[in-house]
């Protein structure tokens, strides 16, 4: 393969989407339709209070697994492995693996970008006045969701990781990392732009490692993988995996490759994925944008050596509501029934739920705030309660995106996707309680899209991001019909209830 050109044929794109809780693989054909998927799913570790973990080699072997079924199937069909041009990987974001670099073993399970054991740590920086050191370098705040501490741990408190760390015998990758190391047999170790600016230690600015950060740290710079343009050369699986070599061509993590695979290439568009969390990403083109209201400032890809900035907020809480009355409350069955049983009254009764199950995210940043029902009366059913659910999630949307508004000069589309945009009454609201329509590709796999689209690209399956445009299915628009006087008023009343949801726990 030359880049740019690959033969008549080559027809499918391999993408890998390895996420929190499973490791799928998709291929997509030159029309972007989806051929076949499998998942498998992995255990999730809690070794104490707040801590997650995962092992990296069942992380890599559900992924190889689901990876062989995909090809199995094309080759049911009458296909071949050699007809699959590249591959994209999209990826779990913050998480950390290290590994010994001679034996390829991991020194330590991955710890997760959920697991909050360094938040001890992370005070400790910000009682140092380093905030804005961290964020003015890196557009992040300092948190123990991102990897810099979490390496640091690992370094800290597994035996001999630090030693071999200044000997140059360790590695850090995150998954991405991991998996292009593992699927080249250890011959390359690099991630990508996207990637590498979650990690708390890349300079957004300079796009390199950033060695005051590494120094205050300590980090060895060592351990670090080479960061690459997320569409490009990323080396060849070894052949012993899929019987042939096939090229890695894209990699980014799983919310910017929504963005991509949403084809949001121009400045001002944005993508909500609706998933156990809510995760917002606006496109700001070719200069970063620092928020004065608590979204982070991040690397949304890198192509052709240039890189795109894009604003992140955060819902913590957006698509798990819906479990949460269904397994704890027991109220539905199954997350189909919201839909109908939101209708079936003509509104929640007065009826507000803040779901701060784990505190608040963008704009509020309160992890004191804990969830609540308010203006409950005699006649409020579970009808009411659902729907004040769903609305839930779309008033959180909306004060993210009211911030993005305010941080920037730009707001065009909005695209959705993840399980939850799935739900018409959501989708509905959210439009109407925006005042902005709202778009929903037919074809919601739009975090192994975007993988596939990356790799692509740079392998010459499509030759633009024009290109890109027209191969994206068909969509549903929905389109705000709500007036002013009942927006407001329905608006003053979530920020109503979310004024008594704050600070809750001491």
């Amino acid at each position: 393969m030359v880049n740019g050109k690959i033969s008549k044929d080559k027809k499918y794109i391999l993408s890998l989407d390895q996420g929190t809780t499973s490791s799928r693989a998709v291929i997509f054909d030159r029309s972007g339709t989806k051929i076949c998927s499998a998942q498998k799913e992995y255990p999730q570790i809690f070794p104490k209070g707040g801590w997650v973990e995962h092992d990296p080699e069942q992380i890599f072997s559900s992924q190889l697994q689901s990876a062989k079924e995909c090809i199995e199937y094309i080759e049911k069909l009458g296909g071949s492995v050699s007809e699959i041009a590249a591959i994209g990987i999209a990826n779990q974001r913050e998480t950390v693996i290290m590994w010994d670099k001679n034996t390829g073993k991991p020194v330590y399970n991955a710890v997760v970008w959920q697991c909050r054991r360094t938040a001890d740590y992370c005070r400790r920086l910000e009682e140092q006045g380093l905030s804005k050191f961290f964020q003015s370098k890196t557009g992040l705040l300092i948190d123990p969701y991102f990897s810099a501490t979490k390496i640091r741990w690992i370094l800290d408190n597994v035996p001999e990781a630090r030693e071999k760390a200044e000997r140059g015998e360790l590695l850090f990758g995150t998954v991405d990392t991991w998996l292009i190391w593992r699927l080249t047999g250890g011959k390359v170790h690099a991630t990508d732009y996207s990637n590498a600016s979650r990690t708390m230690l890349f300079n957004i600015h300079t796009l390199e490692w950033d060695r005051e950060i590494l120094g205050l740290l300590g980090i060895p710079q060592s351990v670090l993988p080479q960061v690459r343009n997320s569409s490009g050369d990323f080396g060849v699986t070894d052949k012993s995996f899929f019987g042939a070599e096939i090229p890695i061509c894209g990699c980014a993590g799983d919310q910017q490759a929504a963005l991509f695979g949403q084809c949001c290439f121009l400045k001002g568009d944005v993508k909500n994925t609706y998933g156990t969390g809510g995760f917002l990403l606006m496109n700001t083109g070719e200069k970063p944008v620092q928020s004065k209201h608590g979204l982070l400032t991040t690397i949304a890809w890198g192509i052709d050596g240039k890189v795109t900035y894009a604003l992140e907020g955060s819902v913590f809480v957006s698509g798990a509501v819906v479990k949460w009355l269904r397994d704890e409350l027991g109220i539905i069955k199954t997350a189909a029934e919201t839909e109908a049983l939101a209708r079936s009254v003509p509104d929640t009764a007065g009826v507000y739920f803040v779901p701060a199950f784990v505190g608040l995210g963008t704009p509020y940043w309160n992890t004191a705030a804990r969830g609540a029902l308010f203006g409950l009366t005699r006649g409020a059913s579970k009808a009411h309660i659902v729907r004040a659910a769903l609305e839930a999630v779309a008033y959180q949307t909306a004060d993210v995106i009211k911030v993005m508004e305010e941080d920037t000069d730009s707001l065009n589309l909005i695209k959705v996707d993840g399980g939850a945009s799935q739900n018409d009454f959501l989708m509905e609201f959210q439009a109407n309680i925006l005042g902005r329509s709202l778009i929903r590709p037919e074809n919601v796999e739009s975090t192994a899209m975007g993988a596939a689209f990356l790799a692509g690209l740079y392998c010459g399956m499509w030759k633009s991001r024009e290109e890109l445009n027209g191969v994206s299915k068909g969509f549903r628009e929905f389109i705000s019909d709500m007036d002013n006087a009942k927006r407001e008023k329905l608006i003053n009343g979530w920020k109503k209830a979310v004024s008594r949801s704050l600070d809750w726990e001491e």
